[in-house]
């Protein structure tokens, strides 16, 4: 489940346990479906701080299958061998 900041302003979204979840202006961050009942998360909500994000997410994405998830090996070489440099 994703929370968007709806404010121009930096947000500490607190969460249970204790932790919080940071998000700059527009960010969108994620929450599990417990947090989403967490009453101080659901006040921000009220207030029009924070609103909660409908993703078209199915749990069956991921590689080859059209998903959007963010793998390690996406944004850089995946080539897996030691780099040398220097003289050789």
């Amino acid at each position: 489940m994703d929370v968007r900041n709806k404010t121009k302003m930096p947000l500490a979204v607190p969460l249970p346990g204790g932790k919080k979840l940071r998000l700059g202006p527009g960010k969108t961050g994620q929450i599990t479906p417990k947090a989403a009942e967490f009453a101080p998360l659901k006040k921000l909500v009220e207030e029009d701080k924070l609103e909660f994000v409908v993703t078209g997410r199915s749990s069956t994405s991921g590689p080859g299958t059209g998903g959007t998830g963010i793998y390690p090996s996406q944004g850089g070489s995946s080539s897996g061998g030691v780099r040398h440099t220097g003289d050789r």
